[in-house]
């Protein structure tokens, strides 16, 4: 396919904006030609990529999440496969390769490092440094994920260590994961055992102040500014752009289908740029730091670079017009060209081996207990308070007080018939019924809430009954999205999926959820390594002390 643009090229790194005609064959740019200006032509800039990202809390297969996110501008993901390898190992990660081949889009793997996350909770699978080594020498693989385990870094842990190695004898970057981090602690981390100044974990998007990230930048670090469906710290961090524009990338991190469908990396450019940050410097963390950082084949408008290109109205709004991927015209107009390929006839994997419950699994004898710690859920944040509550009691037992907004939440092991772990959590809000999700970071158990123990059961039974998804029930109505891949995504028509999802939000807020994303919040609080007190499937954990309560 050969064509030719006339459009106003954006040279981000020379801070120029020009006339040209641009000329495409076979996927590839074979000309770039200065020509005289003319009025309202349109600008051309490389594509926007999302510096970190699980694909699979888009609930959709890669190529459903390619479908939407090229209607954004978004040519391509840094993508960590994590959640998908907790349930189902090396054969989850290889599903994610082929699945994301399938669709005109760049997905760029990591190996993920912290499978499981950590021994306090049960996963459906293990990724021991072999596995990781096997995976980083796949041409797919990019880089070694998230090196969650930083009380394991900071300690030299052999396991870690030796995944660590595997990256850098791959000459492949390490990317961290290190919330609150600071200091003499971070600049350890950041050098994991060197011990001389070298930077080895060379990023990190959990930072929640510039405090935290001007700390991680004075020991070389990049800084991924990370605005998700529950995450956001956009506002927190965007100013860094100001001052460090060569270390500092955009990421989603996690995002729901519905949210997917409203932007992505395109909204944070607009915001930046309305904050009055230099549009280079914002299109620098958008569109290219992300490709040397990890050494991605996306083309930056060069003469033999791939066709890998957006072209937006404005500079202000950044309106795309046009999304092209290897010269493939992939959107157009706010309307994706790619088609629903239902997973293109690959196999459904899955790992899901619990039997129905009974309302007695979530009853919670009082055993003498006075005060109980309880975990408080903040919105917009994956971190949670740790409080002490005075919980309400019935015929001996601890149950949910939605008078006082402190409700039962649980944890289902899905991989094993086994004692359901039980807590306490404010700042969910519901008035009635429950919410359960079989997504659940990163062991990907079965997490639910509700005001009482029928509405819990009936919440996660239908998860069971469809191996996976996300429910509500409110009222006498019970709803549930169901998400066979894993039990965390679908592979039908993402746009289809989106609806679907909103319309079960809308429940979640309508039973008296407070919360932006309910469903997302839920996802997280069996998240052990993200502090403060959290709930895994074998009890309740305390992320300052990484050890249960």
């Amino acid at each position: 396919m050969e064509f030719n643009l006339d459009v106003n090229l954006v040279d981000i790194l020379q801070k120029e904006v020009f006339p040209v005609s641009i000329s495409v064959e076979k996927g590839v740019i074979r000309s770039v030609l200065k020509r005289d200006p003319k009025p309202d032509l349109p600008f051309l800039l490389p594509g926007f990529i999302d510096a970190h990202v699980h694909i699979e809390s888009s609930m959709l297969v890669p190529a459903e999440f390619a479908r939407l996110a090229v209607v954004h501008g978004t040519v391509a993901t840094v993508s960590d496969p994590h959640e998908i390898a907790n349930v189902c190992g090396l054969k989850g990660v290889e599903f994610m390769i082929q699945n994301g081949n399938s669709a005109p889009f760049k997905f760029f793997f990591g190996a993920p490092s912290c499978v499981p996350a950590t021994t306090f909770e049960t996963a459906g699978a293990s990724l021991g440094p072999s596995d990781v080594e096997f995976l980083l020498k796949k041409k797919e693989i990019k880089y070694l994920s998230e090196m969650m385990n930083f009380p394991g870094v900071l300690n030299a842990d052999e396991e870690v260590m030796k995944k660590i190695r595997a990256a850098m004898d791959q000459d492949k970057p390490v990317d961290g994961h290190a919330p609150g981090l600071r200091g003499a602690e971070a600049k350890q981390y950041i050098e994991a055992g060197e011990g001389d100044g070298s930077v080895v974990i060379s990023t990190d998007h959990e930072c929640f102040t510039k405090e935290e990230a001007l700390d991680k930048l004075k020991y070389g670090m990049k800084i991924i500014i990370r605005e998700g469906s529950a995450a956001k710290n956009f506002e927190a961090l965007v100013e860094l752009l100001h001052d460090y524009p060569d270390h500092i990338m955009f990421c989603s991190d996690d995002k729901h289908p519905d949210s997917l469908v409203q932007g992505h990396i395109n909204e944070l450019c607009r915001r930046a740029v309305a904050k009055g940050i230099d549009v280079f410097h914002v299109l620098k963390a958008a569109c290219l730091n992300p490709v040397f950082h990890y050494n991605l084949d996306v083309g930056l408008l060069k003469d033999g670079d791939p066709a890998d290109f957006i072209v937006v109205r404005d500079l202000v709004n950044f309106e795309v017009l046009q999304t092209y991927v290897n010269g493939e015209l992939v959107a157009q107009n706010g309307e994706s060209l790619i088609e629903t390929r239902n997973s293109n006839g690959q196999e459904v994997i899955n790992h899901f081996k619990v039997s129905r419950k009974s309302v007695e699994d979530f009853e919670w004898p009082l055993n003498g207990r006075g005060s109980v710690p309880a975990i408080e859920a903040l919105d917009g944040q994956l971190i949670t308070n740790k409080i002490t509550v005075i919980p309400k009691r019935e015929n001996g037992m601890i149950v949910s007080d939605p008078q006082n907004d402190l409700l039962k939440i649980v944890v289902v092991n899905r991989y094993a018939n086994v004692e359901v772990s039980k807590s306490l959590i404010r700042n969910f809000g519901l008035k009635q019924g429950a919410l359960a999700s079989s997504v659940a970071h990163d062991s990907h158990n079965i997490v639910a809430v509700g005001v009482d123990d029928e509405s819990i059961c009936q919440a996660v039974n239908l998860i069971i009954a469809n191996k996976g998804g996300i429910s509500c029930i409110k009222e006498n109505l019970e709803m549930v999205l169901p998400l066979p891949v894993g039990g965390l995504m679908s592979a039908e028509d993402g746009y289809r999926i989106a609806e679907l999802y909103s319309l079960i939000d809308r429940a979640a807020k309508e039973a008296g959820s407070k919360l932006s994303s309910p469903f997302m919040t839920l996802s997280f609080m069996a998240l052990l390594v993200i502090p403060h007190l959290k709930l895994s499937d074998k009890g309740l954990f305390d992320g300052d002390k990484f050890q249960f309560v």
